[in-house]
C-alpha cells in the first residue's frame, strides 16, 4: 500500500502564485528523494465547523487559505530516508529559509494506506479529510470506509485513499491531534477522494445527501470531530 506524508497549511491569498513556484521548484529534489507523486490543493470549498475545521486545524487567518498537500511514497521506508534526505539536503535548506506561509502552523505526518481504490482519469478536484477513530474500531472503519470507497467510485470518483497515522508528531503550535480534538486511544486518519472536476464531486454528494440509508449509518468514530473541504490542484506531478 501507498505511504502518505499529508501536510495542510495557511498561505496568505497573496502569495498563492509565490508558494506554487515554491512548490514546483522543490519537486524535482522531492522526486530524487523517492518521492512518487507530490500533490498541492488550494482551498475552494472548505466550510468552518462547530466543533472543528480546516482553519481552526492551521489557526487561518482571514487572509488566508487552506492548503491540503500530500507526497506519496512506495513504503514508510523510503518516506523515512527521503525525510532524512529533506532534513540535511543544503538545496532545502536555502528553500526552507524563504517560505511564502507560515511553517509553524504547517501540520504534518506520516500515514499508512489501508484503502486505496484507483479508477482511470485525471484528477482535477479533491475533497480532503481528516477525523479520530478509537484504536479499538480501526478495522471497522476500514471495512466502512472500504464500503464508501466502492460508493463513492460508483458516482465518479477517480481515487480513494484513506490512511492511518502511525508517525503523527506533537506541534509546538499546531498539529494533527490538536486539530481534531483527538482523545487518549484514538488514531487519526488522512483521506482524499479525487475527483475529475467540481461538478461530478457536486453531484456526487448530492446523491449522498439524499440517501437516507447513508445518512443513518452507524460511524465508528466521532463524526463531530471529523472535518473536510473541497480542494482545487495547483500542482500534480502525476499529471506532468
Amino acid at each position: 500500500m501507498t505511504y502518505i506524508e499529508g501536510f495542510v497549511c495557511a498561505v496568505p491569498n497573496a502569495n498563492k502564485e509565490a508558494y506554487r513556484k515554491h512548490a514546483t521548484d522543490a519537486a524535482p529534489l522531492f522526486k530524487e528523494f523517492g518521492v512518487t507523486r507530490m500533490v498541492e490543493n488550494w482551498g475552494d470549498d472548505v466550510p468552518k465547523g462547530k466543533v472543528t475545521d480546516f482553519q481552526g486545524a492551521v489557526q487561518a487567518k482571514d487572509d488566508e487559505t487552506v492548503v491540503f498537500s500530500w507526497f506519496e511514497y512506495p513504503d514508510r521506508a523510503t518516506r523515512d530516508a527521503a525525510n532524512e534526505k529533506i532534513m540535511n539536503d543544503p538545496r532545502m535548506k536555502d528553500m526552507g529559509a524563504n517560505m511564502p506561509f507560515d511553517g509553524t502552523r504547517m501540520i504534518y505526518g506520516g500515514f499508512e494506506s489501508f484503502v486505496d481504490e484507483k479508477a482511470s482519469g485525471t484528477t482535477g478536484y479533491t475533497d480532503g479529510y481528516l477525523l479520530p477513530v478509537p484504536e479499538g474500531k480501526r478495522d471497522a472503519y476500514r471495512a466502512m470506509a472500504q464500503d464508501m470507497a466502492a460508493k463513492f467510485k460508483d458516482m465518479g470518483a477517480l481515487r480513494v485513499v484513506e490512511a492511518w497515522g502511525d508517525d503523527v508528531p506533537e506541534g509546538k503550535v499546531t498539529d494533527y491531534k490538536r486539530a481534531v480534538k483527538a482523545e487518549d486511544g484514538e488514531g487519526i486518519v488522512y483521506s482524499y477522494v479525487e475527483w475529475p472536476d467540481k461538478d461530478t464531486r457536486d453531484a456526487a454528494w448530492a446523491k449522498m445527501m439524499s440517501n437516507t440509508s447513508m445518512q443513518n449509518q452507524e460511524m465508528p468514530f466521532d463524526g463531530k470531530r471529523m472535518f473536510w473541504g473541497g480542494f482545487r490542484p495547483i500542482i500534480d506531478t502525476a499529471a506532468e
